[in-house]
């Protein structure tokens, strides 16, 4: 998963997380649960920049029955 931050703030950012929503979607697409995974932010980001950063996001393969699949659909963010 690739997200892009934009510090549009006067101040450098220099720490926080990003956390991950994933979907565990059924064969019907009903979401039957949803597995969240937090990491750090690529700091530091400085006042007006732009930062690009990949995840890899992974879901324990028992969490996942046979036909389903998963989605990550919810990205959340904390910084200082």
């Amino acid at each position: 998963m690739t997200v892009a931050f934009h510090n549009s703030g006067g101040t450098a950012v220099r720490s926080g997380t990003v956390t991950f929503g994933t979907h565990i979607i059924g064969l019907l697409g009903l979401d039957w649960g949803t597995v969240d995974s937090t990491e750090d932010l690529p700091v530091p980001i400085a006042a007006g920049a732009r930062e690009d950063h990949t995840w890899t996001v992974c879901v324990d393969a028992w969490r996942v029955p046979l036909g389903m699949h998963i989605e990550t659909r919810d990205v959340s963010v904390r910084w200082k």
